[in-house]
């Protein structure tokens, strides 16, 4: 019962177009609150990774909730076309690209060409997963990646100096765009490749050989923005690699489960706002440890404030050494924040936990 509730929570936060948010999308909030800086943020990428989420919680739920989980996902996925390509092809924005939104509903950053972001592999993930792409648009998809690829053009700067030469996927599809390796990133969109069983090749290789190499040099839990730009904390990193590894039996990603498992564990060993332990334990139980129960269950927004799964460093795209320490400081990232998504893994613990 605590499950349906929570369900329909998530279905009543759905927009049903409202000022800033198209009918079926999910509100959400882009923020600095060092600064006092908050907008609502009109972005695909919550309605995406919700959808994500519900649709792989479905066979488990009841079919009063399954009948709502498709209702979301209907109102959802018809937003999809306004954040594809600007030129028609299959790879999708964070924002709105017809026309360009970046940074909708702020006062500055809209009005300079320089903050326009290009499609990224992380909203494309996603949205491939949630929608029912063709054979022939997943085989473009991956030739297309293999065009952004660390080496294919350019190489990467902004990362550790052994891993330069690996082949691993870019964030990024902009055509004169930087290369950024993100560990999460890179898991989602190798969960799309798996999920869709595409040919793996050395992109792909180089990309597994990024993500346990994070790991196993512990700098994911010590230097976690310089291993992931978008989600530089080791929480969502550990959800991130969790979520790929419980879903399939990758033979390169094995040596790193003991180790993952073991340091999730000893994080959980703090005293956690409750939802970074609701994410630890879930990638707990994705890794096949059922971990203790949750003293409590949120029970309102108040219980996620201060949470942030992802964020934009607005220094990060910059190559200049100083620039890139100082990217680092909270001062210059914006934060995002949805209570519909913190519903979504609220409902994602329980499901698992089968409570």
């Amino acid at each position: 019962m605590l499950l349906e509730n929570i369900i329909e929570k998530i279905a009543a936060l759905q927009s049903k177009g409202e000022k800033y948010f198209d009918e079926g999308l999910f509100p959400a909030l882009r923020t600095n609150r060092l600064i006092g800086y908050h907008r609502p943020d009109t972005t695909v990428f919550f309605t995406a990774v919700i959808i994500f989420t519900l649709q792989k919680l479905k066979p488990s739920l009841s079919p009063k909730s399954q009948k709502l989980v498709e209702e979301i996902v209907r109102k959802g996925i018809q937003n999809y076309p306004q954040f594809q390509n600007k030129d028609g092809l299959k790879t999708y924005n964070f924002w709105k690209t017809k026309p360009s939104k970046h940074f909708p509903n702020g006062y500055l950053f809209r009005r300079f060409e320089h903050f326009r972001i290009p499609d990224d592999i992380d909203d494309t993930a996603l949205i491939y997963l949630t929608s029912s792409p063709t054979e022939e648009e997943l085989r473009w998809l991956k030739q297309k990646l293999s065009l952004h690829a660390n080496l294919s053009k350019q190489q990467i700067k902004n990362t550790y100096p052994e891993y330069r030469s690996l082949k691993a996927y870019s964030t990024w599809f902009g055509k004169n765009m930087y290369i950024e390796f993100d560990a999460c990133v890179l898991a989602n969109m190798l969960y799309c490749i798996y999920e869709y069983q595409l040919p793996l090749n050395q992109h792909d290789k180089d990309s597994l050989a990024y993500i346990r190499s994070v790991v196993e040099t512990d700098r994911y839990l010590v230097e976690s923005f310089r291993c992931a730009h978008q989600y530089p904390r080791s929480v969502p990193i550990i959800y991130h690699i969790a979520r790929l590894m419980g879903a399939f039996e990758i033979e390169e990603l094995e040596p790193i489960r003991t180790k993952l498992i073991e340091d999730t564990q000893d994080l959980l060993l703090g005293n956690l706002p409750i939802m970074d332990e609701i994410v630890l334990k879930i990638s707990l139980m994705r890794l096949g440890i059922q971990p203790a129960p949750l003293s409590r269950i949120p029970t309102s927004n108040e219980d996620f404030k201060g949470f942030y799964f992802f964020i934009a460093g607005l220094l990060t795209a910059y190559e200049n050494p100083l620039l890139y320490r100082l990217s680092i400081s909270p001062l210059v990232q914006m934060r995002w924040e949805c209570e519909a998504h913190c519903w979504a893994l609220v409902a994602e613990y329980l499901s698992l936990h089968k409570i």
